[in-house]
């Protein structure tokens, strides 16, 4: 599989999880998302749906949700600003034009006096040569219309402070949430693809010219013994054969209900500072929903848990930040493990999303765990930090961030030519 490939499908699906997370509970919660984007900068591909922007980005390196109240709005209406109304049926303002009237013929143009268009929902203004103040309904999915494209208005019921702390902390949560979910899913479909082994004496599938197939070894063999001694395990199997390099053994099997007894010389390979037996053959694996499902829980939990580990001596320490690895990094790392094949690409991905969950969950400014964090103050409190404040701690923490992330793009870079 080609390596840019296989790293836009990778990265794809670890910021898309991610950020349907958000926009999931974000969604359900009422808030109004205005864009859903994978990657930062300019636009590839938009498409407009439910109230919400998808794009695609150029740089591959993140993603976000937009959620209506969480920046300032960028369009104010002031008092003495003439604007161009677009009334539906019920007198309800469901456009406001801010800017090239003239496109819109229809529209009823007022000089604005004065407009709420978070609480009230209205907007009050004299029309030209009348003296009389009108005041209208404004409707609560309108549109600003400035510079050609049109903007949903956020009345304040739809943006994100409005919400509880529940629905404010579930809707930053569910992103690395759904990394871990991801990463459940793909263990599971391994499990799937490949079957679960199984502690059986039973020879599963054989590597070509190894020296189990040179000694006669068939797929489906039961291993009744091995020099005389019984066997009724594959871990029996295995550490037999281990504890053999080089030794003629002799291995009594069952093959279609006959008895067979085959000489075999396992091979001696390195493994580490020891020398260990080698026959070339793996072990049995049976197929099964249930079994996938279990080893897509034992797989997240044990992928987390290393994760976690290393986390933590990062944080103390105990490793050094050359051994983070950037976009530049698992770009090379992926090519490599797709040539390997589609199973392992999905092992990888499986563990990257786990990583990328585990890291938001950190509790540094800009992260969702740095948010998570100010909310717990807030519920600590009992009332939200200054949003100034907390902005420009996410602001100095977005800062540190990119520069860790060109610290260790420039390791990833001098990498490549070591």
């Amino acid at each position: 599989m080609n390596t840019a490939i296989a790293f836009i499908l990778v990265f794809g699906a670890l910021v898309f999880f991610h950020e349907l997370g958000h926009l999931y509970f974000a969604k359900r919660a009422g808030i109004l998302c205005r864009e859903f984007a994978i990657g930062f900068g300019p636009k590839i591909f938009s498409f407009t749906k439910n109230e919400t922007v998808y794009t695609i980005r150029l740089l591959p390196l993140g993603g976000y949700v937009r959620m209506a109240g969480e920046d300032p709005e960028t369009i104010e209406l002031k008092p003495g600003a003439k604007v161009g109304l677009l009334l539906n049926e019920k007198e309800e303002v469901i456009k406001l034009v801010l800017d090239n009237r003239d496109k819109y013929p229809n529209a009823r143009v007022i000089e604005v006096e004065r407009a709420d268009l978070e609480h009230a929902l209205t907007i009050s203004g004299y029309e030209e040569y009348e003296e009389e103040l009108q005041t209208f309904r404004v409707h609560e999915k309108a549109y600003y219309v400035s510079g050609g494209e049109e903007i949903q208005i956020a009345p304040y019921n739809r943006q994100f402070g409005s919400k509880s702390l529940g629905q404010r902390a579930l809707a930053i949560f569910a992103g690395p949430a759904m990394n871990f979910v991801l990463a459940f899913l793909l263990f599971v479909i391994i499990g799937l693809m490949q079957g679960i082994p199984v502690d059986k004496p039973i020879i599963g599938e054989l590597v070509p010219n190894s020296a189990g197939e040179k000694a006669g070894l068939h797929q489906g063999d039961v291993i009744k013994s091995i020099n005389g001694t019984g066997v009724d395990t594959w871990t029996n199997v295995t550490t037999i054969i281990r504890k053999n390099p080089g030794n003629e053994m002799t291995m009594e099997l069952e093959r279609n209900q006959e008895r067979i007894v085959l000489k075999v010389t396992p091979t001696a390979e390195k493994e580490g500072k020891q020398e260990v037996g080698r026959l070339g053959v793996y072990g049995p694996v049976e197929k099964s929903l249930l079994g996938s499902l279990k080893l897509g829980a034992e797989q997240t939990y044990k992928w987390t848990k290393l994760v976690f580990v290393s986390l933590v001596q990062l944080v103390t320490g105990q490793f050094s930040i050359d051994a983070l690895s950037g976009p530049v990094g698992i770009y090379n790392l992926t090519g490599k493990v797709a040539e390997s094949g589609f199973v392992n690409l999905l092992g990888l991905t499986a563990a990257l999303s786990i990583n990328l969950g585990l890291f938001n969950l950190l509790p540094v400014p800009a992260l969702d765990g740095g948010r998570l964090m100010f909310f717990l103050v807030e519920a600590l409190r009992g009332k939200p930090i200054d949003r100034q404040k907390e902005g420009l701690v996410h602001f100095i923490g977005f800062a540190l961030l990119m520069l860790l992330m060109l610290v260790v793009t420039w390791n990833d870079i001098k990498k490549l030519f070591l």
